[in-house]
């Protein structure tokens, strides 16, 4: 949003809200995002060979779920900032929620394990990656959330980009799963995690730049 559009919609009233944009303005590049992350995956990666039995088992629908639900919880924060004034209160508690339920469930996972075999639970094969590859996954989604931020007016610059980051990171998580082998909640509640949180200090590092009037 530009800083006279910005100034017009503050001078009309406290309580008027930025001016309705189109839902292509938004769905657009999201769409295109997420497009672009899923043709990396495909490219660099590629789908697990057995898909169709995982989608069988509970497991790859805890992690699928787990990603999703913090891919939402991340594009309501984005939402919300997107606006001077919006309440944020609430949105820890959306962020939290998701990954509560998960490490209740990697404890009982780990309770249930034998001593010995608990490690395997957390390291799985792939921990050496795991971050990297979701942190990669995110980058157009990520471009994609800052350029629609560009478009609104938030005022918490560094934090808005955070929020950006995260929902990123989520959602490339959520790509993510369809090649990813394990299937361990103490592994996608900690490397998933991972993998969400570095485009978050990214998209915070990048916002007051990126989202600058």
């Amino acid at each position: 949003m530009k800083t006279d559009d910005l100034i017009q919609m503050l001078s009309s009233g406290p309580d008027v809200a930025p001016p309705a944009r189109p839902a292509r303005a938004t769905a657009l590049p999201l769409l295109g995002g997420l497009v672009a992350s899923a043709a990396l995956m495909l490219a660099i990666l590629g789908v697990r060979p057995d898909l169709g039995l995982a989608l069988a088992l509970p497991a790859f629908w805890l992690k699928l779920g787990f990603s999703l639900a913090l891919a939402g919880a991340g594009g309501l924060a984005v939402k919300r900032l997107a606006a001077p004034g919006a309440s944020v209160r609430l949105l820890p508690l959306f962020v939290a929620g998701p990954v509560v339920v998960l490490w209740a469930v990697a404890a009982l996972a780990l309770w249930l394990t034998a001593p010995e075999l608990r490690a395997d639970l957390f390291w799985g094969r792939t921990w050496r990656y795991c971050a990297l590859l979701i942190s990669t996954l995110s980058l157009p989604l990520l471009a994609a959330a800052l350029h629609i931020l560009r478009g609104r007016a938030p005022t918490r610059l560094r934090l808005a980009g955070a929020a950006a980051g995260f929902a990123a990171g989520a959602a490339a998580a959520a790509v993510y799963c369809l090649h990813c082998p394990e299937m361990s909640p103490v592994f996608v509640g900690s490397w998933y995690l991972l993998g969400m949180l570095i485009p978050t200090a990214l998209g915070a590092a990048l916002g007051p730049r990126a989202l600058a009037w």
